[in-house]
């Protein structure tokens, strides 16, 4: 069912790369994955005790899911000719909305409500708004009957009605072909036009619409800035804590998010044309998040992704587009491995964390070690590629980065390296990570910025080393 890797692909993406060809193949899989999940969701709701999911709301399952398929059909696209080289067709509206990032956490709540036998009642109303927004981006026209959550009633891609009511309220949706009318006790009607891509607007103050940023390529489609739909939120753990949390955008951040995006392409471009490609390939939607009061100012932000929600990537606000360039670069090297990896078995080893990471202060496991080290040899290619070509001062400030990320890379690669736990071809990918760490040497750093990011990694070794190698019986030393 799913695609074998070539190696040419897996080694492109060893080197923290991957041309079109690469990266249309993590991208279909993650697709097909989705509609899998979908299925399981659909199928695990159908076989839930009734006193988990009743009759009724498996009723209205199969209602919203025959309505999705109803917009599927008539928004599918006009079959192409394979003859012409031309690219694949955008998918239909039923199929974007499903393929959206922030569906996939949607999906995985239902299943850890089913599975764990609790009454998945939101979540199953979310559904219900997926199919009417699917139905109203193919131009079917319907009536159904939706629920607002905590005075909230979020339509993806289109915006969100705040209600009368304060807790979770009905409200009847219909859509005649050209506007959707929201209806609610105790309030009036609103009246909502869709426009093109991303959100839709409506002269009502109870409505808020949804934002996007300009196509990141000329002739690209609309970027979603979502800052509205439920399932935004990071999940508890230790990988994400407290540091950062979805916020909702005024419209001085707005413009500050509209800032950075408008030169995050030039400076994508200049890190390696291959950056540009894959972020234009890989990223569908940004989530903003708030800013942690221990970050500070300058260039300071924090990020995130979510193995769960494919093509997401959560930011506070960029101070600027270079910074902006840099972790797009960063996260989106997680999202491909993590695709990779879904395809791939790279290696078996556990999850102890036991393994030392500069960039860390707690062990690793392997796995994150591999992360964690893919990405940052992914910053020190993009930051070394960037000071051969700019100027000062930003060509200083390059060279600094790249130091410092070319050391931690080389710190953790022994580790990787010499692992026992690798497959063939995870030994195939490890290598040819090593190899494109040892050609970045190839251009060092100017003497001072080696010896400062050299310093660095011994003193957070030591650190490591006093705080954990006691209790470990094989840390990478």
């Amino acid at each position: 069912m799913f695609p074998p890797v070539p190696d040419r692909a897996l080694l492109e993406l060893a080197r923290t790369e991957g041309g079109p060809d690469t990266l249309a193949l993590l991208v279909r899989d993650q697709d097909t994955r989705r509609l899998l999940l979908l299925r399981a969701v659909l199928d695990a709701a159908e076989g839930a005790d009734r006193t988990v999911c009743t009759p009724g709301q498996k009723a209205r399952l199969r209602e919203d899911w025959a309505l999705l398929a109803a917009a599927d059909r008539a928004g599918a696209p006009a079959p192409q000719d394979p003859r012409t080289g031309s690219p694949a067709p955008p998918p239909s509206p039923a199929r974007a909305r499903l393929f959206h990032p922030l569906t996939g956490p949607w999906a995985r709540s239902c299943l850890r409500a089913l599975d764990g036998g609790r009454r998945p009642v939101r979540d199953l109303a979310h559904f219900s708004a997926l199919a009417a927004v699917a139905a109203a981006r193919a131009g079917l026209p319907f009536t159904t009957r939706l629920t607002a959550r905590d005075g909230v009633l979020a339509l993806p891609s289109l915006g969100a009605l705040h209600t009368a009511a304060s807790g979770d309220a009905p409200v009847d949706v219909g859509y005649d072909g050209d506007r959707l009318t929201l209806r609610q006790h105790g309030a009036p009607d609103v009246t909502v036009h869709l426009e093109s891509g991303v959100g839709a607007w409506s002269g009502a103050l109870a409505w808020t619409p949804a934002h996007a940023l300009p196509g990141l390529l000329p002739g690209s489609p609309p970027l979603p800035l979502d800052d509205l739909d439920p399932y935004r939120e990071l999940p508890e753990g230790p990988r994400y804590g407290d540091a950062a949390r979805p916020v909702t955008l005024d419209e001085a951040e707005r413009k500050r998010w509209h800032q950075a995006w408008s030169g995050t392409a030039a400076a994508l471009r200049s890190g390696g044309a291959h950056r540009l490609t894959e972020t234009a390939a890989l990223l569908r939607c940004l989530v903003p998040l708030e800013m942690p009061s221990d970050i500070g100012a300058g260039r300071g932000s924090c990020s995130a992704t979510r193995r769960e929600a494919f093509g997401a990537l959560l930011s506070s606000t960029p101070p600027d587009p270079v910074t902006f360039a840099a972790t797009l670069v960063h996260e989106l090297q997680h999202a491909k491995l993590a695709a990779l990896g879904d395809l791939v078995t790279l290696h078996q080893a556990n999850a102890e964390p036991r393994y030392f990471a500069p960039w860390r202060p707690d062990p690793r496991p392997y796995d994150g070690l591999l992360q964690g080290t893919y990405s940052h040899l992914a910053m020190a290619a993009f930051h070394q590629r960037r000071a051969l070509i700019t100027r000062r001062p930003d060509r200083e400030w390059a060279w600094a980065q790249y130091a410092r990320y070319h050391a931690q890379v080389g710190a953790a690669l022994p580790a990787l390296v010499g692992s026992p736990d690798l497959t063939p071809r995870g030994r195939r990918f490890v290598d040819e990570m090593a190899a494109t760490y040892e050609r970045l040497a190839e251009h060092p750093a100017p003497r001072g910025h080696t010896a400062r990011a050299q310093a660095y990694v011994k003193a957070a070794r030591a650190l490591w080393r006093q705080r954990h190698a006691p209790a470990l019986p094989h840390p990478n030393e």
